[in-house]
């Protein structure tokens, strides 16, 4: 049977489904919320896989266990609960939105978490490794949807931090640690450890995954969404937008360098990306930690917005499932 299931995979034909891929960014995730709400939006829309990492394995895994359970309409309601939920815990944790500190403003409150996060490790500032995205997401999220038939391909990636290499948690093995340890930034969380092995954000090594997910789903077309700028028009100089550059230069490496990869092994692929436009309003409103209900909103609206223009024009054909 195991040879019969092999031999069915290598011979289907490529699904016309375009498949996922969710970049991580912190905050800046509720841009993918807003381009995934208006997809789904759209009447016939469907997908064939989705992958994410940090903050886009949420979006995948929410999205997919969701849609497993209700379509398109249960994912749109359950992915604006989890936002929702994710914008009133940050008013109860310290450094969960922005400003951080009474009196300040972002730039300084970027700056004192930074010195802060330097100066004291998470197991210092949180000992009991509290997490409110742990609570949200066990009861946001059914797990066990993931498994069943009508639930496509997802995946998500985590670092391995003994040796930094990519670790793939596909739907038999997500669940909510799989999601906490994708979403662990070295410096805010504690490692998670998962079958004896320490993970941190997947967001270093797969960001997203993308060789992995047009394998598992054969789709025709793959949508990339991204979080982090390619490019600056300007040189950062103060210390918080010398940080962000770095930050966004790291995240963005695997994706490029899969992106080349995908150029070269899968020619045919048709690959579209939707980015956030650097200079949209939405972002003078806060940054890749700012989790205030104001700036999220206004990224998802810019998010809506991004996939409207992209069904527009047509470049892939909505198909139902």
């Amino acid at each position: 049977m195991h040879l019969l299931q092999r031999l069915s995979h290598f011979f289907r034909r490529d699904d016309p489904r375009p498949a996922l891929a969710l970049q991580g960014g912190g905050a800046l995730g509720a841009f993918t919320w807003g381009v995934l709400d208006r997809l789904l939006a759209e009447p016939g829309f469907g997908f064939s896989g989705v992958s994410g990492a940090s903050a886009g394995a949420v979006n995948a895994v929410v999205l997919a266990a969701a849609w497993a359970e209700g379509g398109a309409a249960a994912a749109r309601a359950a992915l604006e609960r989890v936002w929702r939920r994710v914008s009133d815990s940050a008013q109860l944790t310290p450094f969960g939105n922005q400003p951080f500190l009474p009196g300040i403003g972002q730039a300084a409150g970027a700056l004192a978490l930074d010195i802060t996060t330097r100066l004291l490790s998470p197991y210092q500032l949180n000992p009991l490794a509290l997490h409110p995205l742990r609570e949200i997401l066990t009861a946001e999220v059914d797990f066990a949807a993931l498994r069943r038939a009508a639930c496509p391909p997802v995946l998500i990636s985590a670092t391995r931090i003994d040796d930094g290499a990519a670790r793939l948690f596909g739907n038999d093995e997500i669940g909510v640690d799989a999601v906490i340890a994708s979403t662990a930034l070295p410096l805010l969380h504690h490692a998670v450890e998962i079958e004896g092995v320490a993970y941190w954000d997947g967001g270093y090594v797969a960001n997203p995954p993308l060789a992995a997910i047009v394998k598992a789903a054969r789709p025709k077309a793959l949508l990339v969404v991204q979080l982090n700028p390619l490019c600056v028009e300007r040189l950062p100089r103060q210390a918080p937008e010398i940080i962000t550059r770095l930050n966004q230069i790291v995240f963005n490496r695997p994706l490029l360098q899969e992106l080349e990869f995908l150029a070269e092994t899968r020619p045919r692929l048709t690959v579209h990306r939707l980015a956030i436009d650097p200079g949209a309003d939405a972002l003078t409103r806060g940054t890749a930690l700012s989790l205030d209900w104001a700036f999220l909103t206004a990224l998802r609206d810019h998010g809506r917005s991004a996939a409207e223009a992209w069904l527009a024009n047509g470049s892939v054909p909505v198909t139902a499932v």
